[in-house]
């Protein structure tokens, strides 16, 4: 028998294998179609809001007041209270958000109270923004009386942002391996030691992408500041009970006039909004690479 040629013996491992490996070629190939196609989406939106807006970006446009109806000057006030609104939002919704998070991920013992916890955090997340609009006037500007303010526009948009920091907190201290934390705590570390020199660090790449991601969302809405202190025109705010202009809101009014009386306002104001979005995002991306290739080393 050494000179007959031997039956090639095939399992049905064999042909399970081969039937893997063909259902992740075709899934890698959807990917990076899929991929591919939002990629060009993205960049072609962006290069004509680049192209639409760019031949209004100058000194004047960034640091004037609006003038003539709107149809001239500048849109700082609009910045400005852009930048108000993020500075707030972080103040309350990311010490909020990320000491939630840690509680839900480090901290808590499952239990009743926990789970309402937990739904009431998704059940947040599935509200549309203009209910907050709505719950923002209620709560802050009628029962506490901040009436029509940044404070009040601060407080709404930072119920927005928690359920995106919250959760982002969570599944980054979920994806730190258990194995950091018993050998920290093998070496003597206390549990809040352990926490705060070895999982927060680890941690933060994905705890900042979270912030970042919640308060780019709360940037950009119109509806949660509509009723509780947005202007169409005011002067640049000095403290937080003033009402105050918005890059969304100022470029929801200009895009929906029945005719649009200055369209270089409207391009020009979207192109200072995305580009704020992106610059940061960029920034934060960049220092998060290299913060983990540090902690890779």
């Amino acid at each position: 028998m050494s000179g007959s040629k031997r039956k090639e013996v095939i399992t049905f491992s064999d042909y399970d294998s081969r039937g893997a490996r063909r259902v992740e070629a075709i899934v890698r190939t959807f990917t990076m179609i899929v991929t591919i196609a939002m990629m060009t989406l993205v960049l072609f939106l962006l290069a004509y809001l680049f192209v639409r807006g760019v031949g209004s970006i100058n000194w004047q446009f960034l640091s004037d007041i609006p003038r003539d109806r709107m149809t001239g000057g500048g849109i700082w006030p609009a910045i400005a209270g852009t930048l108000w609104l993020i500075a707030l939002v972080s103040a309350f919704a990311l010490p909020i958000g990320i000491a939630t998070g840690i509680y839900l991920a480090e901290i808590a013992k499952p239990s009743r109270p926990v789970r309402v916890l937990r739904v009431a955090i998704a059940n947040m997340a599935g509200v549309p923004s203009v209910v907050y609009g709505l719950f923002g006037f209620a709560a802050f500007s009628l029962a506490l009386g901040f009436g029509k303010s940044l404070l009040a526009m601060g407080l709404t948009l930072a119920c927005v942002t928690l359920p995106v920091v919250i959760t982002a907190t969570e599944e980054a201290l979920k994806q730190i391996p258990n194995e950091q934390r018993q050998a920290a705590m093998a070496l003597g570390c206390t549990r809040a030691r352990t926490l705060g020199k070895v999982i927060l660090p680890t941690a933060l790449p994905g705890i900042l992408t979270g912030a970042i991601l919640g308060l780019s969302r709360a940037a950009g809405e119109t509806a949660p500041i509509l009723f509780t202190g947005v202007a169409f025109f005011a002067p640049v705010a000095t403290d937080v009970m003033q009402p105050s202009m918005a890059l969304p809101y100022h470029l929801y009014i200009m895009a929906t006039q029945p005719t649009t009386p200055a369209p270089h306002i409207v391009w020009g104001t979207a192109l200072v909004l995305t580009g704020m979005l992106s610059i940061t995002n960029a920034a934060i991306a960049t220092w998060r690479s290299a913060k983990r290739r540090k902690l890779q080393w």
